[in-house]
């Protein structure tokens, strides 16, 4: 996972309420069998529709999306992440998350920005005037501002989470951290009790 301490770009307003996880990738994308190529699926039953906001040139080459309150609700499918990622944001700003997806955005590099229903709602009215508005989500300082408009917010996160962030790190990297110590409990065990090493000399693998 790739290290995130700044997220520069213009954002895509979504302005839709309640949004789950079927509406972000339809269950006729979980056939794959790698994460990759999910892009192409995200909200893939809205895009046949023109005027859908991802449809619109102005809005091209965004990496953050403005969604709606309650956004990722339903299934925990982390394909929804998947697609968001694949597709090429960075970032989901929202005034509510469903729980598991945000603890998928967590795993996979997508930072998710909650913040006040009043900002929401001020960032998609100046997003849809002027397009090529730029956001800036620092990550370190946890601040969302948009300086166009005069806009600084600060957004919840958690230490361990922002620590994951900062320093690109998966839930592997964070086990690896501990190698040391894993190794010693591993040592210290008595030799019948299962074990992650290789079997040891006369114990059955």
């Amino acid at each position: 996972m790739k290290a995130v301490r700044v997220v520069q770009g213009r954002a895509v307003p979504l302005g839709r309420s309640d949004v789950d996880t079927d509406q972000i990738i339809p269950s006729d994308w979980l056939k794959r069998v790698e994460r990759t190529g999910f892009g192409r699926g995200l909200f893939s039953e809205w895009r046949d529709d023109p005027e859908f906001v991802l449809n619109r040139p102005e809005f091209g080459g965004a990496t953050i999306l403005l969604a709606g309150p309650n956004f990722g609700t339903g299934s925990s499918r982390e394909h929804a992440v998947w697609a968001i990622v694949d597709y090429g944001f960075e970032a989901v700003i929202s005034s509510r998350f469903a729980d598991i997806f945000r603890n998928n955005a967590h795993k996979n590099g997508l930072v998710p920005v909650q913040v006040e229903p009043e900002v929401s709602d001020t960032l998609h009215r100046a997003v849809e005037a002027d397009p090529d508005l730029e956001l800036f989500i620092d990550v370190e300082r946890l601040v969302l501002s948009v300086p166009a408009i005069g806009l600084e917010t600060a957004f919840p996160m958690d230490p361990a989470t922002r620590e994951r962030f900062l320093h690109g790190l998966d839930d592997i990297d964070i086990s690896l951290r501990h190698g040391d110590a894993i190794a010693a409990h591993e040592a210290a065990r008595p030799a019948w009790l299962p074990s992650l090493a290789a079997p040891r000399s006369g114990q059955a693998g």
